[in-house]
């Protein structure tokens, strides 16, 4: 018999089918994977195993016995959790606040006072489980990165002694060595008894992890089956429907002219420590690829490109004019033409309540207006355009952001950009978190923009993007370019050499050449 199960499962949002049918069935001391693209109903079906929402139709039953819940507590009483892609973290609160914040330990007496010294052995080990120890219990959740605070939500979910742990997209924002941490902390649950149902795009991790999978489409289950049973693009091609060839788009053939200006230069580029003298050059027409380990400045340099960083120091060029960018909105001026894709599309890119026409029109309000008036029609029809272009799938304009899957998401954080014109495009990790098909679109996208004249930047964790995506990779190691691949330099060993800064990496024409 299952620990828990769901049979039939439905749920409609208007006249939308979010689920439709759908099965699931979890066993203690397992980890069972949750495929699908984006859209294809998995977060609908985890909000319904943790009590965020209900289902319309069909049932569920853990040990044998039907339950229902009306809400994440009633789920987290029966011992269900779930660590959900949005982040549920307070960030003026501490790490241990955090953790302990659905069940503090209270001092004894009539004032029911927090016991703060309990709280804070109750996150020591929660972090330790979760193998953060080197997270400070009375650390600022906003002082914290992305990926630190990623490791807090998983300590929060094991603080509450899950019997069923939901992991939905939880290493999407992590470094590669919180990953390695995570991926140990799940086998050693997995050993402990508890049931993992593990959801992500990464198939690595999938083929490292899970012991079940069962693959969404549309609303539906489609399969289930052993792990290792079937070939990454079998599993795909479950997922979208359809033959899936893993293939990039082909690379420029026009070869840069002797002398030709850059669209983007930096000379000396320096910041607090952590930006070391850095310069480079992006041309009209290219794909320069940031690599390196995570962590290395890449998200510094892209911010100090786009001004939001203060007090960085050396040059930069726009068409061979140096120009001061002393934030966002200089950066998007005609003149600059710059836009940047954030790493976190829900907090930096987004605002989730407004409507998904809102969020495409917003950075480009001051080219669709006359006098301080916003054009309406023009608005609209811009709106409508770049939909179109990028498949937005949305029920219209008017739902909020938020309504929409992460792919989704995305898309209407480059549009929004897209709609400003830009020439200079700089891109922090656009698919992490994304599906397979997505990705696809996304890539498609990022060449015709090149191939239009755009100047691209694009830091990647994935080593396959760099080498399918980028005519030219910049290694960054400790703030600074420490290494520039060229067209068929750019492998997995290289890179990798490189971003180790390993001084026996494979010799070459570019081995040496500066970053220019």
């Amino acid at each position: 018999m299952s620990l828990f199960s769901m049979q039939g499962i439905s749920k409609r949002y208007g006249g939308v089918h979010a689920l439709q049918g759908a099965d699931l069935a979890v066993e203690a001391g397992r980890i069972h994977a949750v495929l699908g693209e984006n859209g294809a109903g998995k977060s609908t079906l985890i909000k319904i195993m943790a009590g965020v929402v209900a289902p319309d139709e069909g049932r569920m039953l853990l040990d044998g016995r039907p339950v229902s819940f009306a809400s994440p507590a009633a789920a987290g009483a029966a011992g269900i959790v779930c660590i959900f892609q949005e982040l549920s973290l307070i960030p003026d609160l501490s790490v241990a606040d955090n953790i302990g914040i659905s069940r503090p330990p209270r001092l004894l007496g009539p004032l029911g006072l927090i016991d703060r010294k309990a709280q804070r052995r109750l996150a020591e080990e929660a972090l330790a489980r979760a193998g953060a120890e080197d997270i400070h219990p009375l650390a600022l959740v906003k002082d914290l990165s992305l990926s630190r605070r990623q490791m807090v939500e998983i300590a929060k979910a094991l603080a509450r002694r899950p019997r069923i742990l939901i992991l939905d997209e939880a290493t999407s924002a992590l470094t590669a060595a919180d990953v390695t941490r995570i991926t140990a902390v799940l086998k050693r649950l997995r050993a402990e008894g508890l049931a993992l149902v593990y959801i992500s795009h990464r198939m690595h991790e999938i083929a490292e992890l899970a012991d079940e999978c069962t693959v969404f489409r549309n609303g539906r289950s489609v399969a289930s089956y052993a792990a290792g049973t079937k070939t990454d693009q079998e599993v795909v091609e479950l997922m979208i429907g359809r033959d899936y060839t893993q293939a990039f788009p082909p690379k420029s053939n026009t070869s840069r002219a002797a002398g030709a200006v850059p669209r983007l230069e930096a000379r000396g580029l320096s910041w607090d420590g952590r930006l070391d003298d850095i310069s480079l050059r992006v041309h009209a027409g290219e794909v320069v690829g940031l690599g390196g380990l995570d962590g290395q400045g890449q998200r510094e340099l892209l911010l100090a490109l786009f001004g939001v960083l203060r007090g960085t120091t050396g040059e930069l060029l726009v068409d061979g004019k140096a120009v001061r960018i002393g934030g966002p909105g200089a950066a998007k001026r005609p003149g600059i033409g710059m836009a940047l894709i954030p790493e976190d599309r829900k907090t930096e890119g987004l605002m989730l309540p407004m409507s998904v026409g809102e969020n495409l029109s917003f950075a480009a309000l001051t080219q669709l207006s006359r006098f301080g008036i916003v054009d309406r029609a023009a608005e609209k029809t811009a709106i409508e355009l770049v939909m179109r272009q990028l498949a937005v799938r949305s029920e219209g304009t008017a739902p909020p952001a938020g309504s929409l899957s992460g792919g989704n998401q995305q898309k209407l954080v480059i549009g929004k950009w897209l709609l400003t014109a830009p020439r200079i495009i700089l891109l922090n990790d656009p698919t992490r978190g994304i599906d397979v098909g997505t990705k696809q679109e996304l890539y498609q996208l990022l060449r015709r923009l090149a191939d239009d004249g755009a100047a691209i930047l694009l830091y990647s964790t994935d080593y396959d993007e760099l080498i399918g995506c980028c005519d030219r990779v910049l290694v960054m190691v400790e703030g600074a370019v420490r290494r520039e691949l060229v067209g068929d330099e750019i492998t997995e060993h290289a890179l990798v050499s490189s971003a180790l800064n390993i001084a026996a990496a494979p010799a070459g024409p570019g081995a040496t050449r500066a970053a220019a």
